[in-house]
């Protein structure tokens, strides 16, 4: 297993980032890997050092960098709800400026920093992401779809800026919503978007689960739920990158 701190230059400056790829030249499959909003800290380096050790180059870039490199605020060991209204309350002004033209000009400096290293094969990638990383990673794909192959986001508020944009993905996608993130309503709508779309998807509420189920720093963690999303995400990546 090989680690590395990195920074993508970007139209607005240079983005931190770290990288988890297995032992050896490669080349492997690309994925790019959002953060949910507590950004890179050991818990997503962790995720990321686990897909990489299942044949994957993983690129998480810290989103926040136009505020400093992560982590951008102090983060406590574990987020626990005592923790988390101080925590939220100094993320919340840097979630909302993070705006969708910014997203989508840092979406271009990721690919194509990722599609460029050494280690990764050519070909399409996936994206995945966590929370708002799972949003960013929707905007991602949908922006890019000659290019990624595979979109997976899990507790991710999917569909808060508009259902209709998800006509122009191409990708193969999975959603992976906890109980309580969407109304019946809200999943039959994001549903019918993704039958309209027409392209290979799957989208299920995790039985039992809080928002933030696979963070193993929150109180939200679910072992079960995590293990699920390991599946469903490991499948994807096995049909859509390593298959081709």
């Amino acid at each position: 297993m090989t680690t590395k701190t990195l920074h993508i230059p970007t139209a607005d400056g240079q983005s931190d980032a770290f990288a988890a790829l297995p032992g050896g030249g490669g080349p492997y499959p690309g994925v790019l890997m959002y953060a949910d909003g507590f950004g890179i800290r050991p818990a997503l380096r962790e995720l990321a050092r686990e897909l990489a050790g299942h044949g994957f180059y993983v690129l998480v870039p810290n989103f926040f960098y136009r505020h400093g490199p992560a982590p951008v605020i102090e983060l406590p060991e574990r987020i626990g709800e005592a923790e988390r209204p101080a925590v939220f309350a100094e993320l919340m002004p840097l979630i909302e400026a993070h705006t969708a033209e910014r997203t989508l000009r840092d979406a271009d400096a990721y690919l194509a920093f990722l599609t460029a290293q050494p280690e990764v094969g050519a070909g399409p990638v996936a994206v995945t992401g966590y929370c708002i990383g799972g949003l960013l990673a929707t905007c991602t794909a949908v922006a890019h779809p000659g290019q990624v192959a595979a979109l997976a986001a899990f507790h991710a508020p999917v569909g808060a800026d508009g259902l209709d944009s998800l006509a122009e993905l191409t990708a193969e996608v999975h959603f992976g919503h906890a109980e309580g993130d969407l109304t019946p309503e809200g999943l039959d709508g994001l549903n019918q978007a993704m039958d309209a779309a027409g392209v290979g998807y799957t989208s299920e509420i995790y039985p039992g689960t809080v928002h933030g189920f696979t963070m193993s720093d929150t109180d939200a963690f679910d072992p079960a739920a995590s293990q699920l999303h390991w599946d469903r995400l490991l499948s994807l990546l096995d049909r859509t990158l390593t298959e081709r």
